[in-house]
């Protein structure tokens, strides 16, 4: 573990160094998870890239800061530790709100990105009106009254079973998450919108969806890559919100085929 102060925050990374110069990968996680949701895809990569996992504010072992949040901070805070760590031209891998954050900071700060690969994510994801309840309903009651609904939309049914101790572990996850990050996060992802900025990506990119995402469905997938000119576009089977966790290998192996184009340049 390793702790850095930025912007005010204390945040909590950790970074594993490839010995061959290649492009690091970011993983920047999704809403109410923190850096653990990676830990299936880190191995199946490890001996041959730079990997970089954090916790934004308001999520894990990084400080809570003072929400509510918005997605310009969420992406400088990424630059700052980026800067900290003398990294250039990544490739980030953002999930959910993390990719949001990840196209965020690629037009505040193009000389850090070099491609994007965007997991269940969107230009825009919900209505303010979605938002708005969701953050009334944390405040008032805790993450733990929304957690079913939440479930359902992270994980497919045979994933969710009561008898999975993986599932039952997720949900601990995301109850044990600050109250107070959760819903300065919801906040954030309320009033991004990202088409604009879509349309002007120059890095490749590739969009990923699951056939089974409660939360940013396939077409919603689809209609950022749209976006985006020259996105590539994969479906995964059998795979809810969370890719990384209901089918690590697959998305490691899209996530590797896409980061290895650049050894060819």
């Amino acid at each position: 573990m390793h702790f850095v102060h930025i912007n005010g925050c204390i945040t909590h990374y950790d970074v594993s160094r490839a010995e061959e110069v290649k492009p690091a990968i970011v993983f920047i996680n999704s809403l109410g998870t923190d850096l653990r949701i990676w830990h299936q895809v880190l191995p199946k990569l490890a001996d041959d890239f730079t990997l970089v996992t954090y916790d934004k504010r308001g999520h894990g072992l990084s400080s809570l800061g003072e929400p509510p949040y918005s997605i310009d901070l969420l992406a400088r805070d990424l630059a700052a530790l980026l800067d900290h760590l003398e990294l250039r031209e990544v490739v980030l891998v953002g999930l959910s709100v993390g990719g949001l954050i990840a196209q965020a900071l690629c037009a505040m700060r193009p000389d850090l990105v070099k491609g994007l690969v965007l997991s269940n994510t969107a230009h825009k994801i919900g209505t303010p009106d979605s938002w708005a309840a969701r953050i009334a309903a944390v405040e008032q009651n805790g993450i733990a009254s929304i957690l079913d609904p939440i479930m359902e939309r992270w994980f497919t049914p045979p994933f969710r079973s009561q008898d999975n101790a993986a599932y039952q572990g997720y949900c601990n996850m995301l109850v044990r998450q600050p109250a107070a990050g959760y819903s300065g996060t919801c906040a954030a992802i309320r009033d991004a919108d990202l088409t604009e900025a879509a349309g002007h990506i120059r890095v490749p990119v590739l969009c990923i969806a699951g056939d089974q995402d409660g939360s940013t469905p396939p077409e919603l997938v689809r209609a950022l890559a749209d976006l985006i000119p020259n996105a590539g576009y994969e479906v995964i089977e059998g795979t809810a919100h969370l890719p990384c966790i209901e089918t690590p290998a697959v998305h490691a192996a899209l996530i590797r085929g896409f980061v290895e184009q650049f050894h060819e340049e």
